[in-house]
């Protein structure tokens, strides 16, 4: 088989790994921010999920009670957020920054107290981690040339968190423009008022918004913690919350053009892993530093060129008091 394909297809296989927690947060973003609730705190609720999932995983023995734990604290932060921002009132920017700073501290305080290993958790098991999933033929195909490659590499071995990121992507897309709650959700974005007058709870559905981005969230975290890697690192989601934030803005607060975006950062991730060590003609060998800050300096890029062009809610970041 060529080489240079079987190179893009694992380059291709390792963007969908990469960009499968950009995904989700992106997903959880959106939701949020389209009810009018900026979430700057998905890197903390992230963070904090990680932390949650390998800790309970490691304690309880099975990946699933990690899960539910990472998702209850996805959630959990989410209405603390809600409670600063919705019932109180509060700036929306400094509520998710104080998130972001309080499970930063946090996880690592927790994780040398409970684990006494520099705030790390130990390393999990075989039992503990959600594992790849085989797709049924795949040994079947093997010998086929180009298909056999694709279906084994880049559509079969990935573990569940991966499919749950990409079908959340077309189900969110559903619950925004095709169903009444997010008709809703969406109006309340844009005009808060309206939706008061026609007698629904403005602060109801911004409640359950963020919970659905908390609920994403924690999905994201697990997924770092107990899928990507075996166990909680201090700081492991290294800025992926707010790489989700951009990916968001880039595709315009829409879920298909933020699913793009999210596997162009996640694309280019996987490239530089491929790129360390390689001398380019004419170039030389790329130095692994500047690899590595390749989807921070994009970030900044598409938010410098994208951030003027793209149309945020109207409502976003602005408290709303219901008049008496």
């Amino acid at each position: 088989m060529d080489e240079h394909f079987l190179l893009a297809v694992l380059t291709l296989d390792a963007t969908l790994r990469v960009a499968t927690p950009l995904i989700l947060c992106a997903m959880a973003g959106l939701i949020s921010e389209r009810s009018g609730i900026i979430d700057i705190s998905l890197e903390g609720k992230m963070l904090g999920a990680a932390f949650a999932a390998a800790a309970v995983a490691h304690v309880s023995g099975s990946e699933w009670v990690g899960l539910l734990a990472a998702v209850l604290t996805g959630a959990m932060l989410s209405l603390v957020h809600g409670f600063a921002c919705i019932t109180h009132n509060g700036s929306q920017v400094v509520s998710g920054v104080a998130v972001n700073i309080l499970m930063s501290g946090l996880t690592v305080t927790l994780g040398i107290a409970w684990f006494a290993q520099g705030g790390q958790t130990p390393g999990l098991g075989e039992a503990e981690r959600f594992r790849p999933l085989l797709w049924p033929g795949t040994e079947a195909l093997r010998e086929v040339p180009v298909l056999g490659t694709l279906y084994r590499e880049l559509l079969s071995g990935h573990n569940l968190l991966v499919y749950v990121a990409l079908a959340a992507v077309p189900l969110v897309w559903w619950g925004l423009y095709r169903t009444r709650f997010g008709l809703r959700l969406r109006a309340v974005g844009e005009n808060p008022e309206a939706v008061d007058t026609a007698g629904i709870s403005v602060a109801w559905l911004r409640y359950r918004a963020v919970l659905l981005a908390g609920l994403l969230a924690g999905i994201a975290g697990a997924y770092l913690s107990t899928a990507q890697n075996g166990a909680f690192v201090r700081d492991m989601t290294a800025g992926q919350g707010y790489i989700a934030l951009a990916a968001m803005i880039f595709g315009k607060w829409r879920p298909v053009p933020a699913l793009g975006a999210c596997l162009l950062f996640g694309f280019l991730d996987a490239l530089a892993v491929r790129l360390q060590g390689v001398a380019l003609p004419g170039v030389g060998e790329i130095p692994v530093q500047f690899i590595q800050a390749l989807p921070y300096v994009l970030t900044v890029v598409l938010l410098a060129g994208f951030m003027g062009r793209a149309v945020a809610p109207k409502a976003i970041g602005i408290p709303y008091v219901k008049e008496r």
